[in-house]
């Protein structure tokens, strides 16, 4: 079952009871997008090009598949307690793709156009969790056989080469090293229990003592006497309050929100609480006080359209997704959200306008389901059939949905004209689920 917890969020359609999905919103992605930055640019990496993806998923792990993205648990992120363990974790993933880790793997998912693998790998992610992430990953990836651990898991040497690269680009980035230490505490004595009851981190990065004790020595050679970075503090807690407030009890939220230093994010978390207890006005009105302490905010105009869209006020929801367009013209996610809301309120010219909004967010961000969705829906609803099987080919192959994929993907090839972009799109679709299959 797809559950929908945010305007802008994909979730991948599990395959199965222990499948993992991705959770996507612009405001949390742009969050985590600034605090991975400086560690980013230190390892000699293109912030544009390298994102920032929460998995949901309450175990603690993080983990890369590729080189244009680091996946972290929504479970690790609400554990950690500040901005500089969140960086340690991300300048970690960081150091396995600068330093080659995921290109000795033969594990290549770069594109959706080109590899439809999200989704399985995603649920060899899950099946990681229960013990048996070899033996999906062998399934879903084409994985040799005789690999006997998870696709997207390390060697100690690997370990050992990304601790050492990772406090280096915090150090370059001015993060605080001890918050490589406190992660790595998070695991301390898991070595010593069986391994069907070692977290999932322990298992696919290979823990020790001397591993321990060697990232304290590091971490002490480069730590500098600075006091943590107000900007990355508030990032870190503006992305921690929204994902607990969207995945927490709104109880719990209320309890908790005025521990956020911050008056925009007090207010933004109470507005999510009270938009999942569909109080709907108290939502908006919490929201306007997040709004007034950051005027400007792209993303609450967002968050604001998320409420009124679920609210079913379709015409206010386009208002406030324009808005956040126009302060934000190149985000994907706000984009995608904007075109779903002209699609909600219908008229061939919305379709249309839709169908520009929605393809500019999917052109540069392929791993949006949902947008996807609706651009299907929007091409449908001007009688384009052949676009309409494209998109929604393209869906159910990052979903990992192979055989639906094929068949649309089938359909709008015959469809389109033969040589258009459109047919190579549904070229790349079908080549990638054949290659999936070997």
């Amino acid at each position: 079952m797809v559950v929908i917890l945010f305007a802008t969020l994909f979730v991948a359609e599990p395959r199965n009871a222990s499948a993992a999905t991705l959770i996507r919103d612009a405001d949390i992605e742009h969050s985590l997008q600034q605090l991975a930055a400086p560690i980013l640019r230190a390892a000699g990496l293109s912030p544009s090009r390298v994102g920032i993806y929460v998995v949901q998923d309450r175990n603690l792990n993080a983990f890369v598949l590729d080189n244009s993205g680091i996946y972290i648990h929504s479970g690790m992120i609400l554990r950690l307690t500040r901005a500089a363990e969140l960086q340690a974790v991300i300048a970690h993933e960081a150091a396995h793709i600068a330093n080659g880790h995921i290109v000795r793997r033969g594990v290549n998912a770069q594109s959706a156009r080109n590899v439809a693998l999200l989704g399985m790998a995603l649920s060899a992610a899950a099946g990681a969790a229960t013990g048996q992430g070899a033996a999906a990953a062998g399934v879903a990836l084409g994985v040799a056989s005789s690999s006997q651990r998870v696709f997207f898991g390390h060697t100690r040497a690997e370990e050992s080469a990304a601790d050492q690269s990772g406090i280096r680009y915090m150090a370059a980035a001015g993060a605080d090293t001890s918050g490589a230490v406190s992660v790595m505490e998070l695991f301390s004595g898991q070595e010593a229990l069986p391994e069907r009851r070692q977290d999932i981190y322990a298992r696919s990065h290979p823990l020790s003592r001397d591993r321990l004790r060697t990232l304290k020595g590091l971490a002490a050679s480069y730590k500098k006497a600075t006091k943590p970075d107000p900007a990355m503090e508030y990032w870190f807690d503006r992305a921690k309050g929204k994902l607990s407030a969207f995945t927490r009890n709104p109880k719990w939220t209320f309890q908790r929100s005025k521990e956020s230093p911050a008056a925009d994010v007090r207010a933004m978390r109470e507005a999510v609480a009270f938009h999942r207890l569909n109080q709907t006005g108290k939502a908006l009105a919490s929201l306007d006080r997040a709004r007034a302490a950051r005027p400007g905010d792209p993303y609450y105009d967002e968050l604001r359209g998320q409420i009124l869209m679920e609210s079913r006020n379709w015409g206010a929801a386009a208002n406030a997704y324009a808005a956040a367009a126009q302060r934000a013209p190149r985000n994907s996610l706000i984009l995608a959200g904007y075109g779903r809301a002209l699609v909600a309120l219908g008229g061939q010219q919305r379709y249309q306008q839709a169908v520009g909004y929605l393809e500019r967010a999917t052109s540069s961000d392929w791993r949006n389901d949902l947008a996807l969705r609706d651009l299907g829906t929007a091409y449908a609803k001007l009688g384009n059939r052949g676009m309409a099987a494209l998109v929604t080919a393209e869906g159910h192959a990052l979903r990992g949905r192979t055989k639906e994929a094929r068949i649309l993907a089938q359909r709008a090839a015959d469809m389109l004209p033969r040589g258009s972009a459109g047919w190579r799109r549904a070229q790349d679709v079908l080549n990638a689920v054949k290659n999936a299959k070997n």
